[in-house]
């Protein structure tokens, strides 16, 4: 057995109770004794803000700690958990699962048996059905994770594969499609991903009524697997060609329907047209709630269930998928941020208040050589600024312009200049912590806010990057409140050491 094998695991969590039984399993004795422990257990609180403890076993000891995400979904949490590991293998658990007795010496088994081009290893998933009477739908999807490939459940990569790979797409903001683009891009890449022996199990949780409509938000990330990975993503993540298909007809169905029904007393044929469309509809309807109810139990609940939901999931489904439309009509595949937007003063140049005057402009310790660093690997640069001397008549547009100038004439080019001039009371959208400032220059610069990353040295800039859905890194001056550190889901000590987290180096909290 080889005993070199290093492992960080990593566990994203909203807090869930069922974290607690995740961790009591992981952290119990190994079992065989056939492989060491994880070196540390990550648990990334992914909550938008502070809330009640987490649920940690009273046994957690000094190999685990707690990170916090900032609430912009699982792939950010698993990169800035990957990111906080230093050992060459992270272990991805959903805190949702109870791993076998013996996990951690079956995961070392797994990862040590692996040939050098394998990038990762997928564990075996259980998912407990009851015995007493057949599933119900909730329970049937939630099976179908046992033989889903590369979920992230229990996957275990390489770091220095994710590093390469710019980690899990932050696009995708939902626990869904996240781990199959990243096994694709690895693919891709010429790596090979191979499932592992060690296994684990995953609870069908508790699903309200509207589940099932809910869970059609993933129509939307569909998009964005199809803008990267091509029309023959399914079949290469193992997917089924799905219903969306048969939803459009439906829901065209339905308005046609509601459509020809004001006008049925007036024009000809119009009757005729409400009651075919209708028919339409209703035949399409019934043929998809019999297809869930007839191998579920049939109990008046889930028939009741069924039948109520497989009317609005068809329109529901088309709107996400619309949505997706919309949103990731630009998306070209992930490699980490494709855009740094950084403050001005205090972060690129030393913070002068109401500067005009560009030759009073001197660079922050290390910023030419960061933003070099990121020229060299093709990440665009932008600066957004709050310069509120404008409102309040100490300086002009164009004493900002100049000053400006002055720092591209220091630092090397910029990419877009964006800027607020009001000031804190003028209501706009752009002063920072709103993201209008990074809206625009997203745009300007052709790629989503998801696609950036920000740098500041103050609460509204990270605050700003968080409302328009951006990663968000905190650089500390002497003026950054100990709060607004505390807060700050990541922060560096220097601009070259956020770089760094930008360019999936080491993490610094």
């Amino acid at each position: 057995m080889n005993h070199t094998v290093v492992i960080t695991v990593v566990i994203p969590t909203l807090g869930r109770e069922s974290l607690r039984l995740t961790l009591h399993a992981l952290l119990a004795a190994p079992g065989d004794g056939a492989g060491p422990a994880p070196r540390e257990i990550i648990v990334v609180d992914d909550r938008p803000a502070p809330g009640a403890p987490l649920p940690l076993p009273p046994s957690a000891g000094p190999e685990m700690r707690v990170i916090r995400s900032g609430g912009r979904g699982p792939a950010a949490a698993r990169n800035a958990g990957w990111r906080a590991a230093t050992t060459p293998w992270v272990a991805f658990l959903d805190d949702d699962v109870v791993p076998e007795p013996g996990w951690p010496a079956r995961l070392a088994a797994d990862l040590a048996a692996l040939p050098p081009e394998a990038a990762g290893s997928q564990g075996r998933v259980t998912v407990p059905l009851p015995d007493d009477r057949p599933p119900t739908d909730w329970e049937r999807n939630t099976a179908g994770l046992a033989d889903a490939d590369w979920i992230t459940a229990d996957m275990a990569y390489r770091r220095r594969v994710l590093a390469g790979l710019g980690g899990f797409d932050e696009r995708f903001r939902r626990a869904y499609r996240e781990d199959a683009d990243l096994a694709l891009r690895a693919l891709d890449a010429g790596h090979a991903l191979v499932r592992g022996e060690r296994r684990v199990t995953h609870p069908v949780r508790p699903a309200g009524f509207w589940a099932s409509v809910r869970a059609q938000a993933g129509n939307a990330d569909d998009v964005l697997m199809w803008r990267v990975h091509g029309t023959s993503w399914r079949t290469r993540a193992g997917e089924g060609r799905g219903l969306l298909r048969r939803h459009v007809l439906t829901t065209a169905a339905g308005l046609a329907a509601l459509a020809a029904i004001p006008a049925a007393p007036r024009a000809r044929g119009g009757a005729a047209v409400a009651l075919a469309a209708g028919a339409a509809w209703t035949a399409l309807t019934a043929r998809f709630a019999a297809e869930r109810i007839r191998p579920g139990p049939k109990t008046p609940r889930e028939v009741t269930t069924m039948l109520v939901t497989s009317a609005v999931i068809p329109p529901v489904a088309v709107r996400h998928r619309l949505r997706g439309l919309a949103v990731h009509r630009r998306a070209r595949v992930w490699g980490g941020p494709r855009a740094v937007l950084f403050d001005r003063d205090d972060t690129l140049i030393r913070d002068v208040p109401y500067n005009g005057d560009p030759g009073r402009v001197e660079p922050m310790p290390g910023a030419r050589r960061a933003l070099d660093r990121l020229r060299r690997h093709g990440v665009r640069i932008g600066v957004v600024s709050n310069q509120s001397g404008v409102a309040k008549g100490r300086i002009t547009a164009g004493d900002v312009r100049h000053v400006n100038a002055r720092v591209e004439e220091l630092l090397g080019r910029i990419d877009v200049w964006e800027f607020c001039p009001h000031d804190g009371g003028d209501g706009c959208g752009c002063r920072k912590p709103r993201p209008g400032l990074i809206e625009r220059a997203a745009e300007r610069l052709g790629v989503a806010p998801s696609d950036c990353a920000v740098i500041g040295d103050i609460g509204g800039d990270v605050e700003a990057a968080a409302a328009a859905g951006a990663r968000g890194i905190l650089v500390p001056t002497g003026r950054t409140r100990a709060a607004e550190i505390a807060l700050a889901a990541e922060t560096a000590p220097t601009l070259d050491a956020a770089v760094d987290l930008v360019l999936g180096g080491r993490r610094y909290r």
